[in-house]
């Protein structure tokens, strides 16, 4: 179990390892339940990072700072993968030429124009969230994103035939780790906000189920580019839905 849990800090994360840790792919394949632990883990460490910025850097230069620690922890992996997705799904092209522009390493037009977007709005969104509720929010950020990364992988199969870097995570796919997640989201939730952060849980849960059937409909399946795009798009969700609770009266917290 150790060495499951190193494994998926190795994978969704720039920490280094010792060398004297072999991770091999059955260690790697059985790391996927630790993914939400290690969002988790990321998110007070960016919680921690934002406690410090917040004393000596306005709060739109602390937030920027944020946004770059969230995107470099993992080594823009994630980011990489939604930009190939973006290239591949707004080619307009059938499935199995959409798969083939998403393997190209070189990235279009319309993935740079995503990750402009998407880190555009991750500033946005962060720097308009006010100093007593930055900590869980960006504790939610990155667990979020992890969660959605067990949820689209337990609802939908995997796209490519010929395999690739996902197929080592599906050879111990479970329906289980669908309600990991769900209980995950909720309870974190609950713990870090209450009922602002159960809404944030239920918001990510549903908003990953609905991005994996529409996943499912353009390619049949999910790639490690469309789950790294799932994790992107999720991190998304606390910020919104804080700012969307606090803006329709529905919360002070």
């Amino acid at each position: 179990m150790i060495k499951r849990f190193l494994a998926a800090i190795q994978f969704l994360t720039v920490c280094p390892l010792p060398a004297s840790i072999n991770i091999d792919e059955r260690a790697l394949g059985g790391s996927v339940p630790f993914f939400p632990v290690v969002g988790i883990i990321i998110g007070a460490a960016a919680a921690g990072l934002d406690y410090g910025l917040g004393h000596v850097l306005p709060l739109s230069v602390a937030s920027m700072l944020l946004v770059i620690f969230l995107l470099a922890v993992s080594c823009a992996l994630h980011m990489d993968g939604l930009a190939d997705t973006a290239d591949g799904f707004f080619s307009s092209r059938p499935r199995e030429r959409i798969l083939e522009i998403m393997r190209d390493s070189r990235v279009g037009p319309m993935g740079v124009i995503v990750i402009v977007c998407v880190l555009l709005f991750k500033l946005t969104l962060l720097t308009a969230v006010p100093p007593a509720s930055r900590w869980w929010v960006l504790l939610m950020t990155p667990f979020a994103g992890r969660c959605a990364l067990l949820i689209n992988m337990a609802v939908i199969p995997y796209a490519r035939p010929e395999g690739g870097l996902g197929t080592i995570f599906y050879s111990s796919r479970s329906r289980l780790q669908l309600a990991w997640a769900f209980v995950l989201l909720m309870a974190i939730g609950w713990l870090a906000a209450g009922p602002t952060g159960l809404a944030v849980g239920l918001a990510a849960f549903a908003f990953s189920i609905i991005f994996a059937f529409y996943v499912k409909y353009k390619i049949g399946g999910s790639t490690g580019d469309t789950l790294g795009a799932a994790c992107e798009l999720t991190e998304l969700i606390p910020a919104m839905v804080y700012l969307v609770s606090v803006s329709g009266g529905l919360t002070r917290i």
